[in-house]
């Protein structure tokens, strides 16, 4: 997907696209399946719900994710994803796509990295 199809597709309002369109502005690298890698909304609704409270749990609350799982899921249809991950590494996004890539269904982002290492 092209870099200027992928900005017109997170052109709403919300507080995660707002984000999303801003990282993607400022040079970040991204990625986004292909139609052929997409999968059952209901699968993605399920990993993403355990990986949010398994986020929680360790203190992190992610920006989005929880509205995305539940908008994944109405959408029931399969979705494709992609990354979106700022230049200096501190931030990621993630998007639901619809299978056809035409339509941005959801995003969630959190800061890097999620596991703080201990201090030596």
């Amino acid at each position: 997907m092209e870099r200027h199809v992928l900005e017109s597709l997170l052109a709403g309002d919300d507080e995660a696209s707002v984000i999303a369109l801003a990282t993607l502005r400022s040079g970040a690298t991204y990625w986004v399946a292909d139609a052929d890698r997409a999968q059952p909304a209901g699968v993605h609704a399920g990993v993403f719900k355990g990986r949010l409270q398994r986020m929680r749990m360790h203190g992190l609350e992610p920006l989005g994710l929880e509205r995305a799982v539940q908008l994944v899921s109405e959408h029931g249809r399969p979705v494709r994803t992609g990354l979106i991950d700022s230049a200096d590494r501190t931030w990621t996004t993630l998007l639901f796509l619809t299978e056809d890539g035409s339509a941005l269904v959801a995003c969630a982002g959190w800061p890097l990295p999620l596991v703080k290492k201990p201090p030596l």
